[in-house]
């Protein structure tokens, strides 16, 4: 059995990572190197990363504090952040994470600064309980997010945005879509408990895990029998209302999780395309692993000049570029990345690919547009412009989400939707 990696490994490796977010890096981009570089220790180096943006506010607000006008470069601020988060939530004896933290000075580089590591984290845990009870004063370090988005969740959600806000901390649940095509959800459940997995049924083709497990362990994953898709995520298949033979676009399809629930869903003539190569490549892989086929193009679905053959569409997902804040709890750096500048912008954004689309879409044709955020200005702000540009548009009731608004909970993601007939 391969041995632990040492804390000292993990925080150096972790460090690196975050000091890459800190400079306006991706998580997932900044994660990369662990992976090429030491893959048994990526879930550790992964999992400390993760926490450590969850729980951003509370340990750089520490920090500042003890630091003054004495913050350090990026690469040992990155280090005493993630030391904090291991302190703060206890997870090994304080004296292994100070120690540990002291010893990765080396491994980053940064030698010099051991003195400084060890003195800033040995008085956090002198001062532990006041500089704790300060923390929980500010906003931005008791809920974990910056006070702007603060600010945003609780102007629209009055009554529960302190929920809002710490479903977004939580850990993410992890949902299948069981391939209908292959097998129905009873039969698959059964598959599970058979390997000992303990699954539950969310909804027509949603199974949720009990404990999150890597895909190459599930049984069938590798023949396509499942796909890793949130509970909330599954519900655009549904409500396209989709039957054999119609022409269908999926805009901005990529990685194409809900790409292969359409094509699962009903034979259909499926155009898909993303503006991202990169992105195209893991949606065509995606797509023969479930044995689904589709017409897949790399194109700005807003630039309808650059692919559309002229062929109306019976129905078109837009799954628009968001910020991201209804699924910020699997991607805890947009938190820190995003701007409140991005909210205009995406909105923006959106509105010029619904104005695009519309063209191509027949006449009683339906478009969904979709996002994976809970900010109602790129949102239903959006849906109500459009609205208002267009008196063929009719804007069709969907059952179980009321205005279109999907918090985030227990069970799923958040997002919104607002489905269209052109009339």
């Amino acid at each position: 059995m391969p041995q632990s990696p040492r804390l000292a490994d993990t925080l150096a490796a972790a460090s690196r990572a975050i000091a890459r977010v800190l400079a306006g890096e991706s998580l997932n981009a900044a994660l990369a190197p662990v992976g090429d570089a030491a893959a048994r220790s990526r879930p550790a180096v992964q999992d400390l990363c993760y926490g450590t943006l969850r729980d951003y506010g509370a340990p750089d607000f520490v920090l500042r504090t003890l630091a003054r006008k004495r913050m350090p470069e990026r690469s040992v601020q990155a280090l005493l952040l993630c030391a904090l988060h291991e302190l703060r939530h206890e997870r090994r004896a304080p004296y292994v994470v100070v120690d540990e933290a002291v010893s990765a000075c080396a491994q980053l580089g940064c030698g010099g600064a051991r003195g400084f590591v060890n003195g800033m984290l040995r008085t956090y845990l002198r001062r532990r309980a006041a500089l704790e009870a300060d923390a929980a004063r500010t906003k931005t370090a008791r809920y974990g997010y910056p006070q702007w988005w603060i600010a945003r969740v609780e102007r629209a959600y009055p009554d529960t945005w302190t929920q809002v806000l710490g479903a977004g901390n939580l850990h993410p649940p992890m949902t299948l879509r069981v391939n209908r095509r292959k097998l129905t959800a009873e039969a698959y459940l059964a598959k599970l408990v058979a390997h000992g997995v303990l699954a539950r049924r969310l909804g027509d083709q949603a199974t949720r895990l009990d404990t999150p497990r890597p895909v190459e362990v599930l049984p069938g994953f590798a023949e396509g029998e499942v796909s890793v898709q949130d509970a909330g995520a599954q519900l655009a298949g549904s409500f396209l209302d989709l039957r054999d033979g119609m022409r269908v676009l999926d805009a901005c399809a990529a990685p194409g999780g809900k790409t292969g629930h359409i094509l699962e869903l009903a034979s259909v003539d499926l155009l898909a395309i993303d503006c991202d190569p990169t992105r195209v490549q893991r949606l065509q892989a995606n797509l023969d692993r479930l044995g689904l086929r589709a017409s897949v193009q790399v194109a700005d679905a807003g630039d309808v000049s650059g692919w559309w053959d002229g062929r109306p569409f019976d129905r078109i997902l837009l799954d628009a570029p968001c910020t991201a804040s209804g699924v910020v709890r699997r991607h805890p750096d947009m938190k820190w990345l995003r701007r409140a500048s991005d909210l205009a912008r995406f909105a923006s954004s959106q509105l010029r690919l619904l104005e695009a689309l519309w063209q191509v879409l027949a006449p009683n044709g339906k478009l969904l547009y979709a996002t994976c955020s809970v900010f109602p200005e790129e949102n239903g702000a959006v849906a109500e412009a459009f609205s208002a540009r267009h008196s063929d548009a009719r804007r069709l009731q969907l059952l179980g989400v009321g205005d279109g608004q999907l918090m985030p909970d227990g069970e799923h993601d958040g997002f919104f939707y607002a489905l269209f007939q052109k009339t």
